[in-house]
């Protein structure tokens, strides 16, 4: 089996080096970029499995650099996190807004960096099973597609994630704690907030195609997928 590729952007050199040797030490293969120039150009010639990118770049913000990942179409599903020190609420909401997947703050533990890298990595693995369909709503694990009618919709590896779960569940419940649980891993540690960003940014996507109203906000209680 091929190992997974992870790109590294950040441009404190030891912090990269101690970065990519425990990715390394994991099982992974690791590429490294101190800007996003150049992290730009390694993603155009080998797309990574996952990019791990830092919030303070030299030549542009880490934040940047996902947004324009996000808009382009080779990209928009590339597993990100992001690597900060900026440690606000309302920094890590704008990290995740901006396209991230999950966020790091910084100093993190190398075992706690690793695992969060796996746990994304997985969720965005899809499963062999059946497609799940809701009325023209059609979303396909083995191809990871997401389709409305003839249009595809395309989801981040979290918002796929959450679909999925969603779908697999209809006109259940579920708290955002049940959600971080069983979508984000037992193991992972985000706030509740985070499931917020997440299912805004799943309905703003499937809003162009007139199917957000699927994804649903049960006052108090969290939320559910219902075709009614």
């Amino acid at each position: 089996m091929m190992k997974q590729r992870i790109l590294v952007v950040e441009d404190e050199a030891p912090i990269r080096q101690m970065i990519a040797f425990n990715l390394s030490r994991a099982g992974f293969d690791v590429d490294e970029a101190e800007d996003t120039s150049s992290a730009r150009i390694k993603i155009a010639n080998t797309r990574p499995d996952l990019v791990l990118i830092d919030w303070m770049l030299p030549d542009s913000s880490g934040l940047e650099l996902t947004r324009l990942l996000r808009r382009d179409e080779a990209c928009s599903d590339l597993p990100i996190i992001m690597l900060t020190a900026k440690a606000e609420e309302k920094d890590k909401v704008l990290g995740l807004e901006g396209g991230a997947d999950d966020y790091i703050t910084k100093p993190f533990s190398p075992k706690e960096l690793v695992a969060r890298v796996k746990a994304l990595l997985r969720r965005a693995t899809p499963d062999p099973e059946e497609p799940l369909i809701a009325e023209s709503l059609r979303l396909d694990p083995i191809s990871h597609r997401v389709t409305v009618g003839e249009h595809e919709v395309n989801l981040g590896p979290t918002e796929f994630r959450l679909l999925k779960f969603l779908m697999q569940n209809p006109d259940r419940v579920y708290s955002r704690a049940q959600v971080l649980d069983i979508v984000w891993g037992q193991n992972v540690y985000v706030e509740e907030r985070t499931v917020d960003v997440h299912v805004r940014r799943l309905r703003q996507a499937l809003e162009a195609f007139s199917a957000d109203q699927y994804v649903q906000t049960v006052r108090g209680a969290g939320y559910r997928f219902s075709v009614c």
